[in-house]
């Protein structure tokens, strides 16, 4: 019975491994951004502020078509009004034959009462037919709803366009730190190696205390310097899911190497490719805010046109009374004319010209500076990728000379000064190394934002 139960238990372990291991999202550089540009919490607000853009433009639309509305209203008057009219003769009460006295004629006489000009209570629904027939605000609103909405399509391209420089840059990141740590641990196992063939050697009274001490602190810093790249990963890792908008407990795994990063890099065409600042994504959110601040300056003079509107207005009423003067249709035009506001207006319309006119100087900045800019990447990028073959060299030199110290330390020909000399100067090839591929890449993605094309 135990040894089913054992066999049950091992048989649930491999199941929940293999779950797991399915759960292990690899990805690619490209599928990486892929994944952001679908699920980045970033670019999914931007695509919302897109759609609210476009009901934006129907909903300013809609001000300047029909628009009817009804009101229900309930009313009790605690006092109707009379109309009294006093007495008024009445033809029936005259004697039908003989001579008609004085008398006769006051007894036909009759008080007619009074005439109530309404009811007590009533319900009242007034239906009301509007239509807006001129508004120069309107017709200046109605095109900068236009203007908003492909605003807000240039600011989701932006923000895909910064996702994929951050998602680029946090991925080689993450690359740049696994492959240190790998560096590290392959020569903390050659140190822990050479540290137990060295213990062996001192206890056979070959090589003195202080070599094996010198070889025990190397491996005690290798150790520390593994730990602090292990937290290093872990923060890049936890970066990389938010970026992608994953759950920060699934597992990812990055396939692509540096090495197959920067192969792929084609520097000529990035260095040498025809630039022009129209297809530059900021300058093209300007030139739209540009014609957002006009348009907001010519609204602003529109106030001083009249506004014109009609309306068909119908009335029912539950109860009618017996004498109702008011006509249950009412058609009509109202024009509404600003004429005198103490100079508000104006200065309004004189803050609405300084704001297009900054604009429009903001414009005109950063195309100065958009081809200086490109210039400045380009001779970055170059200056970057001469840095990585020069330390792409300097790290293979460094690792024969550490090789080559390290056999010779096991001879008993090199000291243990040397071979933490010639270790250190390893290591710190290894970083730079690593780290002017980094730079490389981030370089190219820099170059490559300022390349994106705007609509």
């Amino acid at each position: 019975m135990n040894i089913r139960l054992k066999l049950i238990s091992v048989l649930l372990i491999l199941g929940i491994g293999s779950l797991r291991a399915q759960d292990v999202l690899e990805f690619t550089l490209s599928t990486a951004i892929e994944q952001a540009l679908n699920n980045n919490t970033q670019v999914k607000n931007a695509e919302l502020d897109t759609q609210i853009a476009k009901k934006k433009i129907w909903e300013t639309t809609a001000i300047g078509l029909p628009q009817l509305t009804a009101k229900g209203q309930y009313t009790n008057i605690f006092k109707v009004p009379e109309a009294s009219f006093g007495p008024s003769l009445n033809p029936n009460l005259l004697p039908s034959t003989g001579y008609i006295t004085k008398d006769d004629f006051l007894a036909a006489y009759v008080d007619a009462g009074a005439i109530a000009l309404g009811v007590k209570e009533n319900t009242t629904v007034d239906f009301t037919l509007s239509q807006l027939l001129f508004s120069g605000s309107y017709i200046v609103g109605l095109q900068a709803s236009k203007v908003y909405a492909k605003l807000s399509e240039q600011n989701l391209q932006k923000t895909k366009i910064d996702i994929t420089e951050s998602v680029t840059v946090t991925y080689c990141m993450v690359l740049v730190s696994e492959e240190s740590r790998r560096v590290l641990l392959d020569n903390l196992a050659n140190v822990e190696k050479t540290l137990s063939e060295i213990k062996e050697m001192y206890g056979q009274g070959f090589v003195e205390k202080t070599d094996v001490d010198q070889l025990e602190i190397t491996a005690s810093n290798l150790k520390s310097m593994v730990n602090q790249i292990d937290r290093s990963i872990e923060v890049s890792y936890n970066l990389l899911k938010i970026q992608l908008g994953v759950d920060e407990t699934s597992k990812i795994k990055l396939t692509n190497k540096l090495e197959e990063i920067i192969n792929q890099l084609d520097l000529a065409s990035l260095t040498q490719n025809q630039f022009s600042i129209e297809q530059n994504i900021d300058y093209n959110l300007l030139l739209t805010s540009e014609k957002l601040a006009k348009l907001d300056y010519n609204r602003e003079r529109t106030e001083f046109l009249p506004t014109v509107a009609a309306y068909f207005n119908h009335t029912e009423r539950l109860k009618k009374p017996d004498f109702d003067f008011q006509s249950p249709n009412m058609l009509g035009v109202t024009v509404s004319l600003p004429i005198f506001n103490s100079g508000g207006r104006l200065a309004r319309v004189a803050q609405k010209r300084m704001a297009w006119q900054q604009a429009q100087n903001n414009k005109e900045y950063v195309g100065r500076n958009l081809e200086l800019q490109v210039s400045q990447q380009r001779s970055d990028l170059i200056s970057k990728f001469d840095t990585y073959q020069n330390q792409l060299q300097s790290k293979n030199l460094s690792s024969d000379i550490y090789d080559r110290t390290l056999i010779k330390y096991k001879q008993g020909v090199a000291s243990s000064l040397e071979l933490m000399n010639t270790q250190n100067q390893y290591l710190q090839a290894v970083s730079n190394y690593f780290q002017s591929i980094f730079d490389v890449i981030r370089s190219k993605a820099n170059l490559e934002k300022l390349y994106s094309k705007g609509n």
